[in-house]
């Protein structure tokens, strides 16, 4: 299976391509740089958007992962909104192509204001230029796959727990502190439950919902299960053997992040279960 990764230079995207080379995929790689990239990979640098019959350029590949986003952890930014054009006319350059598969990376922020368990049928009503900008290229994708009958996954991502220092993450963040020497990390209460996942499970999930085309659709990245934020970062800590502290009430909670929100595991521990029993037969 040929696989095209772009933005594979970001904090997600080195490694999945790792995960997806460990998995016997055949990936190219894609972005403005790529020097993070595993090196098995053939890299392309280049502005994907910029590129002319992309389907030709990255060597007809059988899947497009499309990773690339600009400023996912900054929710406000303009930039979700000045980029959706170029979301859109990629992925639909690459739906008119003989590409047999179009996956994307989405987010749980374009549920907006939720409690409780997301599914793949849960209402969306986001609340942010991120959030939008997700959920209005979520509809596009579905809507050009439909129409060029193309296989169409959706790979709605949670809370990833990982201690790089590429990532702008709150964990990367505190990565990021406890290097520069720094004793205190500003932090909220920490009372909103979220869905963590580790960084390395996260990868191993999006490579096994990829590889396959037995589950399409809207498929949640995830752990399926709740966790207090305060109690997952101190135990990110202690797991890490950092001496930092949490300060906690130096900032408030984000008005549109809910109480307590996780996604609905079943579609993924359907295709986990799948390769395993693969594996073992």
């Amino acid at each position: 299976m040929k696989i095209l990764v772009t933005g594979a230079n970001g904090y997600l995207g080195q490694g999945i391509v790792e995960a997806l080379l460990n998995k016997g995929a055949d990936v190219v790689a894609a972005g403005k740089t790529l020097d993070r990239v595993d090196n098995r990979a053939e890299k392309k640098v280049c502005d994907v958007f910029s590129v002319k019959d992309p389907f030709t350029y990255f060597g007809r590949p059988d899947t497009l992962l499309h990773l690339a986003w600009r400023d996912g952890f900054v929710h406000y930014s303009n930039a979700h909104i000045d980029d959706l054009p170029k979301h859109y006319g990629f992925i639909r350059a690459f739906s008119e192509s003989d590409i047999k598969k179009i996956s994307v990376m989405g987010s749980m922020h374009e549920i907006g204001f939720f409690e409780g368990s997301i599914k793949e049928n849960t209402s969306c009503n986001p609340t942010t230029p991120y959030g939008i900008s997700k959920n209005a290229l979520r509809n596009l994708t579905d809507m050009l796959c439909g129409q060029k009958d193309k296989k169409f996954q959706w790979l709605r991502g949670y809370y990833i727990v990982g201690n790089s220092k590429y990532g702008s993450s709150i964990f990367s963040k505190i990565t990021a502190a406890e290097a520069e020497g720094k004793s205190e990390f500003p932090f909220t209460m920490g009372k909103n439950q979220f869905d963590f996942i580790d960084y390395k499970e996260f990868c191993e999930q999006v490579v096994s919902a990829v590889m396959q085309d037995n589950v399409l659709g809207i498929i949640n990245i995830c752990s399926g299960h709740p966790e207090k934020l305060s109690d997952r970062v101190e135990r990110f800590i202690k797991e890490n053997g950092y001496k930092i502290k949490l300060k906690y009430g130096a900032f408030p909670d984000r008005p549109y992040d809910s109480k307590a929100v996780w996604g609905d595991s079943s579609k993924i521990e359907r295709i986990l279960n799948f390769n395993k029993i693969n594996f073992l037969v």
